[in-house]
C-alpha cells in the first residue's frame, strides 16, 4: 500500500455562519467518514484541520499574510490515507463531506 494525501479545499464565503446544530451535524458527517476509513484500516495519519491565519514566505524573504488571499479557495485540512492506486485513494475521496459544500478534495501520492 502507498500513502495519499487528501488536501481539502472550500470556497471562501462570508455568508452567515452556521448554526450549532448544523454545525454539530457537520462535524458528525466528518467523524463519520473518518471512521469509514479507519473501520478498513486505511487511515495512515488523521491530519488536521488548518486554521485560516498564516504567513506566506517567498524569495528574498518577502514574507506576507497568507495563506495565498488572492484566490477564492482555501485549505481547510489533510488526512492521509493508505491505499493501492491513486484510482482507490480518489474513490475515498469521493465520498468526503466537503464535497457536499462545494468543496474539493485534492489526491497526491506521498514520494519516498
Amino acid at each position: 500500500m502507498k500513502d495519499f494525501l487528501l488536501i481539502f479545499r472550500s470556497l471562501e464565503h462570508d455568508g452567515p455562519s452556521a448554526s450549532p446544530e448544523e454545525m454539530q451535524a457537520n462535524l458528525k458527517l466528518w467523524m463519520d467518514w473518518f471512521g469509514s476509513i479507519a473501520a478498513q484500516n486505511k487511515l495512515s495519519d488523521r491530519g488536521n484541520r488548518l486554521a485560516h491565519d498564516g504567513k506566506v514566505v517567498r524569495p528574498g524573504q518577502v514574507i506576507t499574510d497568507g495563506p495565498y488571499t488572492e484566490i477564492k479557495e482555501s485549505i481547510g485540512g489533510y488526512i492521509i490515507v493508505k491505499a493501492e492506486s491513486l484510482e482507490e485513494a480518489a474513490a475515498i475521496a469521493g465520498s468526503c463531506p466537503i464535497l457536499l459544500e462545494g468543496g474539493n478534495v485534492e489526491v497526491r501520492e506521498i514520494a519516498i
